[in-house]
């Protein structure tokens, strides 16, 4: 990673620098984990680099299916090159077993198998907590 780059943006996750062309970035994958809308953190050796090479696996498959995306290619273990653009503020997180909040809301032990996997959507928006929200609600808000 070179600190000659402008940094655009650095979330938990990631960070985002200028890219090499106008409308492009250069995205680059953290070690950083956190839960529980940031009070839990903690640092993952290697998260970024599976995250990377996950987020190029799932990006590469949508624009085969004609679903268009930022990713442009992987650069390296932790970077992609990516478009710019105007993101959905939207979290969609899959759950196959009972951790964090799903065990806190519905006193399930940490660690449960879930008879099925659970997908659920929060809108990706800090001042409000990054509020749970449904289809209904992404749907009548567009």
């Amino acid at each position: 990673m070179s600190t000659r780059r402008k940094k655009i943006y650095e979330g938990h996750g990631k960070i985002l620098y200028e890219g090499p062309e106008p409308g492009t970035l250069i995205q680059y994958f953290k070690d950083d984990a956190s839960a529980y809308n940031n009070a839990k953190r903690a640092v993952l050796e290697g998260k970024g680099v599976l995250n990377n090479r996950i987020s190029e696996y799932f990006m590469t498959r949508l624009n085969t299916i004609g679903v268009q995306n930022h990713f442009i290619r992987r650069l390296n273990l932790r970077e992609q090159l990516i478009r710019e653009l105007e993101i959905i503020p939207l979290q969609v997180v899959v759950r196959n077993a009972a951790a964090g909040s799903l065990s806190q809301r519905f006193g399930l032990p940490e660690g449960q198998a879930l008879p099925r996997s659970i997908i659920e959507f929060y809108l990706k928006d800090e001042k409000l907590g990054n509020p749970m929200v449904t289809e209904e609600h992404i749907t009548a808000f567009n």
